[in-house]
């Protein structure tokens, strides 16, 4: 009875050592891969965002996209009303055939007055001649320039799509005011998505440009495959702002507990799984691991 009590007190603390073992085992494994290995769950897909702005002003005449919408390069995102526009670049051609005339009659002057001789023209008015068919050329060339300018104005009051992509975010109606330069139309632009992870500070050391990366968009089946591109140089230090005086307004509070601060990396996409739509903004984790050495 003793003998069968004791080797059943063994086998109890043989298994109680055993699944200690085994989980402090398993704890250490956990940690290591946490503090050593370049992985995180803080990832984020980027995509380069045109902001559209017009290059003169004017009223919303026509909205030619709606919100989500492809759009290519060149297709006409908004109109603005041309009617005043198209009314300054008659001006300007009515302008130039003016300058043009102007420009005939001194030329006919100066060549004529060139052929007479010294007595019936003196050399001071020849002179003048020559001059006035310059300006008037000059003028005319002038006027040429404000032509061009005015259908230039014109062209852009048509306002289109500078590359491949999808409008985002439309907010803009026909009868808006838009001024030169106001953005109002946002365009994710057609493969430019990229991924920034955002690593812990400790383990940028295992992050190298051109390693590897795995990234898993969250809550779904989808790998995105890629590699390194870069790796920031720099963010914002929250304690060190400057006051009025340009001087460093440093925090006097220090915690006990220090985060590590999180530094981008950017993350180029090689593949994309079929079916997957990619969209700026995404969550994913990504997985960094080592380029093989090369023999």
């Amino acid at each position: 009875m003793n003998h069968t009590t004791k080797v059943a007190k063994l086998i109890r603390f043989s298994l109680t050592f055993l699944v200690v073992s085994l989980a402090i085992f398993l704890g250490l494994m956990l940690w290591n891969n946490y503090m050593n290995s370049a992985w995180t769950r803080d990832g984020r897909v980027r995509a380069d965002v045109v902001m559209i702005a017009p290059d003169v002003g004017g009223l919303v005449s026509r909205v030619a996209v709606v919100d989500n919408q492809e759009v290519h390069q060149g297709d006409i995102v908004y109109q603005i009303d041309p009617v005043r526009f198209e009314h300054a670049l008659h001006e300007a051609k009515a302008l130039a055939q003016t300058k043009k005339a102007q420009y005939a009659m001194k030329q006919a002057q100066s060549k004529r007055r060139s052929q007479a001789d010294n007595e019936t023209i003196s050399a001071e008015n020849r002179d003048d001649a020559f001059y006035d068919a310059q300006i008037a050329h000059a003028q005319y060339e002038e006027a040429l320039t404000k032509v061009e300018t005015a259908q230039l104005d014109l062209d852009r009051a048509s306002v289109r799509a500078p590359s491949d992509g999808w409008v985002s975010n439309l907010l803009l109606r026909k009868g808006d005011y838009v001024q030169a330069g106001d953005k109002r139309i946002a365009l994710i632009t057609k493969g430019s998505f990229w991924v920034y992870g955002y690593f812990e500070e400790h383990k940028l050391s295992l992050i190298h440009v051109g390693d590897p990366a795995d990234m898993r968009i969250l809550g779904t089946k989808y790998r995105l495959k890629g590699h390194v591109e870069s790796i920031a140089r720099g963010i914002s230090d929250r304690d060190n702002v400057t006051d009025g005086r340009l001087l460093a307004n440093v925090n006097p509070i220090f915690t006990w507990v220090r985060l590590a601060q999180r530094i981008p990396v950017r993350i180029h996409i090689d593949t994309v799984p079929q079916g997957l739509i990619l969209s700026a903004g995404m969550t994913c984790s990504v997985s960094i691991s080592k380029t093989p050495k090369r023999r």
